[in-house]
Parts: C-alpha cells; structure tokens; sequence
C-alpha cells in the first residue's frame, strides 16, 4: 500500500519550485512527519475500532454457532488486526525513542514504510472479516467472492491509485 506523503519533495504544499523561499530540509522533515501523523490518526481509528469490535464477538450469544473454521478463521482476523494496530502505531514509539536525537528523516521514512505495511494489514483484516460475516451469512462461496473484491477494492483505493497518481506526476 502506498502512503501518501512525499518523504522528498524540497517544495511544501501550495509551493512552487522557483520561489524564492524554498522549504529548508528541517522544514520539509517536519512537515512529513506532520503529514505522516495526520494520516496515521485516520487509519489508527479505524483499525482500533474494528480491532474493538472483533474483540467483543467472542461474547455475543451467535458466536457459539460457528465452526471450527470459522472460529480459526476469526482468530486469525483478529491476529491480522492487532498487528496492523501496532504497525500504524508504532512510529509513536519510534518517535518516543528517537525523541531529540536529530534523526526525523530517519523517522520519517520509517514511519512512511510502516504506515504502508499496516495498510497492507488492515486490508487483509478487513477481507477477512466480510470473509466471515459472508461465511456465515450466505456460505462459503459468497463469502469466497466477497472477501476477493473487498481486498481488489482496497487494493485499487490504496495502493494502484495512489501509484499511478505519482507516477503522473501531480503528487504533492
């Protein structure tokens, strides 16, 4: 999956490349680092609320009723989403460690490749849930299909996209 946030660009938002106030390096560091955070704050949300929800399934009355493979399967999806949490928060630590050692860039890119990796999870994690609920609701095929075009989707929205935006050159 790919992050948005350009780790190299010299010029900040609304800049153009022959104005005479240039972004310094410290600036353009602590922009993306302020841009990584924006964005980690929105997938963090998301990857917390459904890692809360699958967190509460095994106490509903309905999850008795499923299967040997789906209970693996839920576990699974459960394992999938607490790793994705620690990937999309771990730069908070990184910069806890890094914390005044003059090494933002070294942060920065890091974090950019984390956030891309915890996306990468969380669009497995969320196919694995309407795998589930699909599985459970209308059988093993559906769920199959279901599941398939959920991470095609997310895959297109996240990752293609966001390539071929860069490649033609209107990225920030």
């Amino acid at each position: 999956m790919t992050a948005s946030t350009d780790i190299s660009d010299p010029s900040g938002p609304g800049r153009r490349a022959d104005q005479e106030d240039p972004e310094s390096a410290q600036e353009r560091r602590n922009r993306n680092w302020a841009d990584i955070l924006q964005e980690l704050r929105v997938a963090q949300t998301g990857v917390q609320l459904l890692t809360a929800f699958l967190l509460a399934l095994p106490f509903q009355n309905r999850f008795a009723d499923l299967t040997d493979g789906q209970e693996w399967l839920y576990l699974a999806i459960v394992l999938l989403s607490i790793t994705a949490t620690g990937l999309l928060i771990m730069p908070v630590s990184l910069h806890r460690a890094l914390f005044r050692r003059r090494e933002k860039e070294t942060l920065v890119q890091i974090a950019n490749r984390l956030a891309q990796v915890g996306l990468a999870v969380l669009a497995l994690a969320i196919s694995g849930v309407v795998l589930l609920i699909f599985d459970v609701t209308k059988g093993r095929t559906t769920a199959a299909v279901a599941a398939s075009a959920t991470l095609v989707v997310l895959a297109v929205l996240w990752a293609a996209i966001p390539a071929l935006i860069t490649r033609s050159g209107t990225e920030d």
